[in-house]
């Protein structure tokens, strides 16, 4: 199973379990620890005393909270025991495995084949627009 597939059927697992696509009922449900406040980075996974955290910037707005949000989500699954750090305008272009496969399923998560169909007749820019994500992310969902 390519990571792509992984990353949908862990998803897909998560969907059925706790009926929700939200990253904060997601992590809420699998104990993981988030909190909101001032942060120097948009946000960031620690792995704390055998806790797992994910602390997020209170400057973000609600559609970038939910992407930051996502994607330290899969830190927080995928990454474990590594602290991650969300840098706007960086992290979605970095090329190393976990912020691509944080992406991705930020991508995934986010942006459902219901979403796909119902924007279908829009540009990538004109999504962005209607969904506040940016163009990255929908040609990470789009691959």
């Amino acid at each position: 199973m390519g990571e792509t597939e992984r990353i949908k059927h862990i998803i897909a697992h998560y969907l059925k379990k706790y009926g929700t696509s939200d990253p904060f009922e997601i992590a809420d449900q699998l104990g993981i620890l988030y909190q909101i406040g001032n942060c120097k980075h948009e946000g960031c996974y620690m792995f704390l005393k055998n806790h797992r955290y994910i602390f997020l910037s209170n400057k973000l707005n609600g559609f970038e909270l939910k992407l930051v949000m996502a994607h330290e989500l899969a830190h927080a699954i995928f990454d474990r025991k590594e602290n991650c750090y969300f840098v706007r305008n960086k992290t979605l272009l970095l090329n190393s495995k976990i912020e691509r496969r944080a992406n991705t399923f930020a991508a995934y998560l986010l942006i459902d084949d219901n979403m796909l169909h119902d924007y279908e007749d829009f540009t990538r820019e004109q999504f962005c627009d209607c969904t506040g994500y940016p163009e990255e992310l929908i040609k990470l969902r789009l691959k």
